[in-house]
């Protein structure tokens, strides 16, 4: 009798042995790929899956997003510059069989095929465009790398570049030429201002001459600017501009009286008779009077 119980209670370990072997859950994100006797049945869908005991084998695949950081890489480009460039690669199993039969380690393998093709298409391009134009660099070594792993069930979905880490001359370097830049920047806005600011004077001295209140309106309002300002008394002649004009008339006016005394004394001298008048004669008048020049007689033919 005891006998018998023993061999029960093996026989309900070993069923419950087998059934543990026997029974697999595949999760959402996974598939199962299902091996019999070392070859591949099928893959098996999410949910409840029964096994026969030591004759199947099923592997596991997750086909989420897995996100991969590519090591930093020693790089020298086009134009001979060493740089070290990191990047970050996204990459999903599309096909479970082939991850499984086709690759052993699917992670290692596109780590390392992701640094060498990193370092090959970086060296194909020179400095700038490897900090300007990223877009394109990331575009081709997911180009050439999903060449490689879609032979092994993997899709590449993105690739970008994450860190750069330039020479500290090179840095340096780059100051200085971003500082020239915007020097040059500078200089050619305040130009620019100058010209407008020219142009703008211009047009405003043209309509001042138009109008000459315009002028003596203006000083008034830099009157009041520096009253509210400096909070100050100041005196300003309003007919400041006007004696101004006036001194110059004068000046003009003296050039001309000049200029015809000059003629007068320039046609006394050629003139080749004069005649004199006593000054008794004339009444008590000044002496010298100016000279009278004696035209000569026209002749007739």
């Amino acid at each position: 009798m005891i006998g018998w119980i023993v061999i029960g209670i093996v026989v309900v370990v070993v069923a419950l042995l087998l059934l543990a072997l026997s029974i697999r859950v595949v999760v959402q994100y996974e598939r199962g790929v299902l091996l019999r006797f070392g070859r591949v049945i099928g893959v098996r869908e999410p949910g409840l899956r029964f096994l026969i005991p030591i004759v199947d084998r099923m592997a596991r695949v997750s086909m989420r997003v897995v996100t991969m950081p590519i090591q930093s890489q020693g790089i020298i480009t086009r134009d001979n510059v060493s740089v070290d460039i990191s990047a970050v690669a996204y990459f999903r199993v599309v096909d479970a069989v082939k991850s499984v039969v086709a690759i052993e380690n699917v992670r290692a393998a596109i780590d390392q095929i992701a640094q060498t093709t990193l370092r090959k298409v970086v060296g194909q391009h020179s400095l700038d465009q490897a900090l300007a134009d990223t877009d394109t660099i990331n575009s081709d070594i997911r180009r050439i790398l999903d060449m490689t792993t879609l032979e092994w069930g993997v899709e590449v979905t993105l690739v970008e570049l994450k860190d750069i880490q330039l020479p500290e001359s090179m840095k340096r370097a780059m100051a200085r030429q971003a500082e020239a830049e915007r020097e040059k920047r500078a200089k050619i806005i305040a130009a620019e201002g100058e010209s407008m600011a020219a142009a703008s004077l211009g047009e405003a001295a043209d309509t001042m001459s138009a109008h000459p209140i315009a002028l003596q309106l203006r000083n008034l309002q830099t009157l009041v600017e520096i009253g509210v300002e400096k909070n100050t008394t100041v005196v300003f002649p309003a007919q400041l501009m006007s004696a101004i004009t006036d001194i110059e008339n004068l000046f003009v006016r003296e050039n001309s009286a000049a200029k015809r005394v000059g003629d007068s004394e320039a046609a006394v001298q050629q003139t080749d008779r004069v005649a004199p008048i006593d000054g008794a004669v004339r009444g008590g008048l000044d002496w010298p009077l100016p000279a009278v020049p004696i035209a000569a007689p026209a002749t007739t033919r």
